[in-house]
Parts: C-alpha cells; structure tokens; sequence
C-alpha cells in the first residue's frame, strides 16, 4: 500500500509538472503526454494527411458501420479500402472513451468530439430546440454511446424484411447470425448473476466475433430488485432478451471487454487489434463534402468515380479517386446530408440550397424516426453508483482517473486489470408493451384508431407533398400499427442509478422512451456549404398516439418505484411530482422535459422506390451505380432496441454483400432460427402474468475493486 500510495503521489506531482492538457487538435499525445504515433501507424490510422490517389472503396465516415466495413473489406489484400472520418481519432481522451463510467461522470457528449447538432422548434415539446449529440469520432457514436447491447425482435427484423421485395437478407435469421458474427460475449460471474438477478442464454451469443459483449464488473445492489418488481405488476421476465423475443424485463449486456473493463466499440473491436494492412487507410479530421460522379454516366446510373473532402470549411478541397464504390456510413444524419451535397435527394430541397440537381430522389433526408425519453426520479438514501462516485472528492477524483491510466498503461497487458466499479453502467431494462400501457380491455381498440387514421395522418403530418414519400409513411405506418398487436414493446423503461439533473447523486430514476413512434420528420440541407448543419426536424409527438403511450409509460414507471421490493429504495418523488396526476398534467409536464434517446434513424430509408425509398436491399441507391449506404439510416422503421446492436448486424452483412459482388465470397445461407419458448404465460399481445422465478438469489456485492481498489485506498490514504 504504501508503494502505490508513493507511486500515486508521484503521479500527481508529475501531472501537476508535466501533465498534457489534452486538446483535441494534438492528435499525437492523449492527454497524458504519451506519444501516439507508433500505435497511429499500427492501427492503420493516417497522420500525416499523405493517403493514395486512388482507392477501391470509400468509406464515408469511421463510426460504427464504417470500421466494421473497413476491417472486413481489407481483410481481401488485393482491395484498397479508405476511410474518411470528419472527427478526431479519439486517442487524446481515450480514457474518457475506455472507461465506461466516464460515459455518465465524464462525458464527452457537448465537447469538440460531438457534433452538437440540435432540432428546429418541436410543437410537440413545449417548442424547445431539442440537443441531438452524435460522436465525432473514430467509432462514431459507438465511442460515446451508453453501451446498451440490446437487440430488436424477431418480429420487427422480419417486418423490415417483408416491406421490400428480396428483403429476406434482412431478415431475423440473417441478422441474429450477422449479430452473432460481431459478437465475443463474456458470461457475467456467479456473484453478479446473482446479484443482478440476471438472465441469459449463452447459445443467443456469438463467442469469436471482435465485439466484447458482457456484464459490468460491479453491481448496485438494487439492480436485483428490477425484474422481480417488474413481475410484481404484469410485466414478465425475458428468459433469453437476445435470442428473439426481446420484451419483458432483464438486464441487459453492455458492450464492454470484462478481460479490463474498458468500453468496447468499433474501433477497439475492429481496428486496433489489426496489424497494419498496405491496403487500408483511415484518416481523421476528413470531412466529405460531396460525392463525384462521371460526366460521362448516364442519368439514373450515375458512376460516383472521387470524392471531395477538406479539413474544415476554410480548408482547400481535396479529392481521392474512387475505382469501386462510395460507401456511406455518416449515420441518419451524416448520410442524407452528404447524398443532399452531392445532388441527390429533394429537387425542390437542392434547387432551393443552391445545391445542382444531379439526381432527384425525393425521400433522402425523409421518414426519419426517433426515440425520445425522459424520467421520474425519487430521492433516496441507497447506495447508486453515482453517489459512490460522488464521495470522492474532486481531487481525488483526478488523481484517481490518472492513477488508473498509469496502471492501464504500465501493467494492463501483463495483468489485464482496471476498476470493476468504474464499469458499473445502467443496463436494467424493460420493454412493455401495448396492453401494459394501455389496459387489456383497451388496447385493441386503440390500435384499431390508429390503424384507421392512415389517411388522415399522411395527408397532414408528411413533411414532403411528394406521393411516393406519403406512400411509404403509409407502409411504416402500417407496419408499426400491426406489431402493435404483437408482444413487441411500444415503451423502453430503464433504471438509472448514475444521477440525475433533478436529485444529484442521491436519486434513482426510472426512464420510459418511446420505441415505435407514428410521428415521422425530415432532415435537409438549406445552404449549399456542406460544413452548415442540416435542418433536423423529427416532428415529435406530432401523432396522437405517441402522446399517449409515452404519457402511459411514464405512469408505468411512476408504479413500478412505488412498487415493493423496488420502492425500498425510493424516498419521496421530486419529478414530476405528486402535483403531476392527470393526463393533462402529464402531458404538459413531458412537452418540457423528454429528449432523444440518440437512436435516429430511417432517413435513407431502404423502401421500394415508389415508396420514397433511398437503398434497394443490397444498399444501393437508387440511380446510382457504384454507392451504397450502410448504417442506421436505412432502417424503414423504429425497434425497441438500442441500434448499436442492430448496425454491427447490418454492417456485417453488407461487407458481405459486397465482397460477394467482387471477390465470389459467397452470401451464407442461415437456418432457421426459432426464439426460446417463453417461460410465462400469454395474455392479449404479450404475456402479462410470470410467477416464475429464476433461480437466482440477491446479497449485497462487495464493493469489487479488484486493483482499482488498492488505487482508490492508496489514494485515500495519502491525501
């Protein structure tokens, strides 16, 4: 002890003498000073600008998708693959990304690695300007995100799959195995499992994919009272979340690498475990500005052959030649804005920015979905992580995050050792479906409103007068009205234990988000500068029915903290507060608080063209030959599920759709893959009895530090 406390004390003069401030702009150091450029060229990152003149492919941004692209087509070594990603590397604050923790205490969301982008005025929300942080980063959001690894349904992939013809790659089958495929899932230890109540079936996972998918290290003890209070009032456990059937309650599987606790994302998984590849290239601070294309293509098959991009707005224009194909994976927001840029989207959008029309494809930038979410908070005088985390103080605090670094640093490949407790994310979860928001006497007739106010709906809540546009609201629409009959969670509830803006530290809030809303926005261009932001309207809480599930959600969770055992826990409510009782106190209360769970998406909508649809099934845009779009954007509808899950399943596949197109790498054909039996008991959709316990008994955990606990005495100890 005494070493490590002299060890620490080391470190902190050291940091006072010669600690690097960090900034974005040094992409040689992190923010301790360790030069970077050694692991920077051993992970195929460019930092010197010098890239070829010509590539293969060209990946439009290093986020989720792009990296699992750009592992999996370089792995071909006679195919030259460049990534072209607008934000920084991520290495000057790698902690703030390695450690899960840091997503809540640390975060970087507001910071130069966040796009900052905001929506126009929402009616539906008190008409606030609503924040939507993306990651500006290598791994995109995937290197922000909160680390949920939850999955859709069956239901809902083969919905997807039923709104296009040839849509079966896309299918439950296709995507659990692709899923899969990105997977290295890590069982959580006896003591957790415990702890946590915690259910899963081993055979849902995959074991040899790159992507660490496990439990955290640590858990609160009031976690373990989640499922159960969740059954005490209808809402079953989920004996296998992952294998299907992804409703009910569970904790769910976070993507971290329990071998040291750290975050698990696309780039981690992907790239740096690469030894340098010739043929791959991955440059930062590239933002694309447009696609170029042949002047000798025909109209409706244009040829992209280069792509322009530049530093910053100032910055000259720099073009790299393209031999193969464009591959778009900017995300929901990225994507439509760099096809608007280039030409291809709206006419009237395009001719109004100033924008040459190059290809008009009225949906690019249409259908977009999201989710939103806000909470009920309880005061309390149990332990959350966010009031463990809180009872260091600030120094400590500092000297604890380097501390940790230098143990990361200096002993993590001999040892693989880090903090348990900093790895403690949120991840209970509960899907609720239709007739646990609504009552089993009401929901078929509330469906069956919904179901009948098509035509109403397209024709005043569209944000496009185009009819191929108001033809595929009305297939979304269709399709999120009939799973409404199905088990499939219209409300996401979660429990966080990280604090909250209301009750600090010393609170437990309980979350509802809205997963399959009728509400569809836009997003556009109105200036012909590609470094503007686009216009961002996702038109929330425009329909009706949204307003009433979401409303119904948060009474939901207002039941479940005051029902036992959770509310043991709970002190008084301070949000909304006792003052909220009606329907109308309800709805005016969540117009000023809801924001967006981060999950937009459907903006390059893989539809029939006569449905405002951007991709066909092998994600190619429609009149263009050689350009594809692979991220969360081409979802046609909403799933209640965190989409991290959902994009590395579609990434996958479309590295082998590509690859099946150019080197003979054959599509697999999947079995048929059937959900576990349900171990509760159907009512109406979804089962809503379970008396059925899993096994698992509650004790209180230690507080398991592992090393990081001598770190945090040491630290104790000295000051």
């Amino acid at each position: 002890m005494r070493c490590l406390s002299l060890l620490l004390a080391t470190v902190a003069l050291s940091s006072c003498a010669a600690g690097y401030p960090g900034g974005h702009k040094d992409i040689y150091h992190d923010s301790y000073g360790h030069d970077l450029r050694n692991e920077l060229h051993r992970r195929n990152i460019v930092y010197d600008g010098n890239i070829a003149a010509s590539y293969d492919f060209v990946i439009v941004g290093g986020g989720t998708a792009g990296l699992v692209l750009a592992a999996r087509l370089s792995e071909d070594a006679n195919t030259t693959v460049l990534v072209l990603e607008a934000g920084d590397t991520g290495d000057a604050v790698s902690s703030s990304i390695d450690i899960p923790g840091d997503a809540y205490y640390s975060s970087l969301l507001g910071t130069s690695y966040d796009w900052k982008y905001t929506t126009v005025p929402q009616a539906g929300g008190d008409n606030r300007v609503v924040p939507w942080a993306r990651g500006k980063v290598l791994g995109g959001s995937s290197a922000v995100n909160g680390m949920y690894a939850v999955r859709p349904s069956k239901l809902e992939l083969d919905t997807w799959a039923a709104m296009i013809d040839g849509g079966d790659q896309w299918n439950w089958n296709s995507m659990f195995a692709d899923m899969k495929k990105s997977e290295n899932f890590t069982a959580p230890s006896a003591d957790i499992q415990a702890a946590g109540n915690i259910m899963y079936d081993a055979s849902s996972h995959g074991t040899t994919g790159p992507l660490h998918v496990s439990y955290p290290g640590y858990i609160v003890p009031v976690v373990g009272n989640w499922t159960q209070t969740l059954a005490d009032i209808g809402i079953p456990f989920s004996a296998d979340a992952n294998g299907g059937d992804g409703w009910g309650g569970f904790i769910a599987t976070s993507t971290i690498n329990p071998a040291n606790w750290t975050r698990s994302y696309s780039r981690s998984a992907y790239i740096d475990p690469l030894p340098p590849r010739p043929n791959l290239a991955i440059l930062a601070n590239a933002t694309v500005t447009r696609i170029l294309f042949a002047s000798n293509s025909s109209q409706g098959n244009l040829t992209a052959n280069a792509v322009e991009y530049a530093a910053s707005s100032n910055a000259p224009r720099l073009t790299v030649n393209v031999t193969k194909e464009v591959i778009l994976a900017g995300g929901a927001i990225g994507s439509p804005h760099v096809l608007m840029h280039s030409g291809v989207g709206p006419q009237d959008i395009l001719q109004a920015a100033g924008v040459p029309v190059n290809l008009a494809l009225p949906g690019v930038g249409q259908h977009l979905q999201d989710h939103i979410s806000t909470e009920v908070v309880w005061e309390t005088s149990d332990e959350t992580a966010a009031s463990i985390y809180a009872s260091t103080s600030p120094v400590r605090k500092s000297l604890i995050s380097r501390a940790i670094h230098v143990v990361f640093m200096s002993i993590q490949q001999s040892t693989g050792a880090s903090s348990p407790f900093l790895s403690f994310i949120n991840s209970a979860t509960a899907y609720a479906n239709i007739s646990d928001l609504v009552g089993l006497d009401t929901y078929q007739s509330f469906q069956a409103n919904i179901a009948s106010a098509i035509e109403t709906s397209a024709s005043s809540l569209v944000p496009s007068t185009d009819p191929t546009v108001q033809e595929g609201y009305k297939a979304i629409y269709n399709a999120t009205a009939n799973m409404m009959m199905t088990p499939v969670g219209q409300i996401e509830i979660l429990l966080s234990l990280t604090g909250s803006s209301q009750g600090g530290a010393n609170s437990i809030a309980i979350q509802a988000a809205l997963q399959h809303p009728f509400s569809q926005g836009h997003l556009y261009i109105n200036s012909s500068n590609p470094f503007d932001d686009p216009v961002i309207d996702p038109g929330y809480l425009s329909h009706s029915a949204d307003l009433v599930m979401f409303r119904e959600g948060l009474k939901l969770c207002r039941t479940l903290g005051n029902t036992a055992p959770l509310s043991s826990a709970m002190l008084q409510e301070i949000s909304p507060g006792p003052s909220v009782q009606t329907d109308d106190d309800w709805d005016t209360w969540l117009a000023t608080t809801f924001g967006t769970e981060y999950h937009p998406s459907c903006s390059c909508a893989m539809l029939p063209q006569n449905q405002g649809g951007v991709v066909d099934t092998n994600l190619k845009v429609y009149g263009l030959a050689n350009v594809r779009v692979a991220d969360a954007s081409v979802f046609p509808i909403q799933f209640a599920a965190h989409l991290q899950a959902p994009v590395y399943g579609l990434a996958e596949q479309a590295a082998t759709i590509i690859r099946s197109q150019y080197n003979g790498v054959a599509i697999p054909q999947p079995s048929s893959v059937t959900p576990p039996t349900p171990t509760t008991t159907q009512k109406g959709p979804t089962q809503t009895d379970n008396n059925t316990k899993n096994g698992a008994t509650w004790s209180r955990p230690h507080l398991g530090f592992s090393l990081a606990c001598v770190v945090f005495a040491g630290v104790a100890s000295m000051l």
